[in-house]
């Protein structure tokens, strides 16, 4: 590990590509910030949508001396596992995914996951209380649980605001298809589904599109998408009137901040939700204006009884 004098050299992995607008863009979010409060020496290696790439990309980085190397979900978590033993003197960071830690010793691995459920549930309340057709649509990237994770708590949340309310998923079976978004979001909208919440990371954009394209409304997934948008493509960023944030990036400062102060709890997984800060929805000048007063009232109110533990929200995090 770095002396007090010397920077925390980290990495973070990608296996994907940057500029998804959402998931690891909020993680390259967390490391500038580590960079610039923190004095970290950070790199950002992008090992690209070959998965044949992310395994060699992971052991590179972690034969190079890093003193924390971070990747993200499942498709990574037993990549890291199996690094963690042979190096103990790096940390490893795993976020939105967990090892089994009863079944193995990792004590130098950390892992982080969200309780998205619980902020997906205020979306989907306001969704079909925005909706007129009373039918909402979910795009999901792969039916993995941190996937799932979001779908669960948007649908109980449409039924708690209107109980008929029919939420149709698909599934597009990866992250980087924006071409495949697009055509499933279209398809919905040909079912007459009038809101769309696309969980699908680079394939959501397609989705996101369709829905400027077509004059519906939708829900941002990861980060405040209206607010990324809204430089670049200001008609995109009208017609998503909010979005369930999993603040990754925030997530991963306090992480890399709680290891150069020795509390990070290294050899455990952290489930972290609303009560937590690391996961929420946004509330900018588009959730304003798109969503009545006497909704945002509602939902706010059904956040505080779910921080409280009034209401409980569906997970199928464990």
């Amino acid at each position: 590990m770095a002396g007090a004098q010397e920077p925390l050299k980290v990495a973070l992995v990608v296996h994907g590509n940057l500029g998804d607008k959402s998931f690891f863009d909020s993680a390259a979010a967390g490391m500038a910030r580590a960079t610039a409060e923190l004095g970290c020496d950070v790199q950002i290696i992008d090992a690209g949508l070959d998965r044949g790439r992310w395994e060699p990309a992971l052991a590179d980085a972690t034969d190079q001396g890093f003193d924390i190397v971070i990747a993200g979900n499942w498709e990574m978590t037993g990549f890291m596992a199996a690094l963690a033993p042979e190096y103990p003197d790096t940390k490893f960071i795993v976020f939105d995914d967990a090892p089994d830690f009863a079944a193995t010793a990792l004590p130098n691995m950390l892992a982080i996951t969200y309780r998205t459920s619980t902020a997906a549930y205020l979306a989907g309340f306001a969704a079909a209380r925005l909706s007129t057709k009373g039918k909402l649509g979910a795009i999901l990237g792969v039916e993995g649980a941190t996937v799932v994770e979001f779908a669960v708590g948007f649908e109980q949340g449409a039924k708690a605001a209107n109980p008929t309310v029919e939420v149709l998923r698909a599934v597009a079976g990866g992250f980087g298809g924006t071409a495949k978004g697009k055509e499933l979001a279209l398809a919905q909208f040909a079912q007459g589904v009038d809101i769309v919440f696309p969980i699908a990371g680079g394939t959501g954009i397609g989705s996101l599109q369709a829905a400027r394209d077509e004059g519906k409304l939708a829900v941002g997934v990861d980060s405040d998408q209206a607010l990324i948008f809204e430089p670049t493509d200001p008609a995109q960023a009208a017609v998503i009137f909010t979005s369930v944030e999993k603040r990754v990036g925030d997530s991963l400062f306090t992480a890399i901040s709680q290891t150069i102060d020795g509390t990070a709890p290294y050899g455990t997984a952290l489930l972290l939700g609303l009560a937590d800060g690391a996961v929420g929805i946004s509330k900018s000048k588009f959730h304003e204006q798109i969503v009545p007063a006497e909704v945002r009232a509602e939902v706010d109110a059904i956040e505080a009884q779910i921080i409280a533990g009034e209401i409980s929200v569906d997970t199928v995090m464990q």
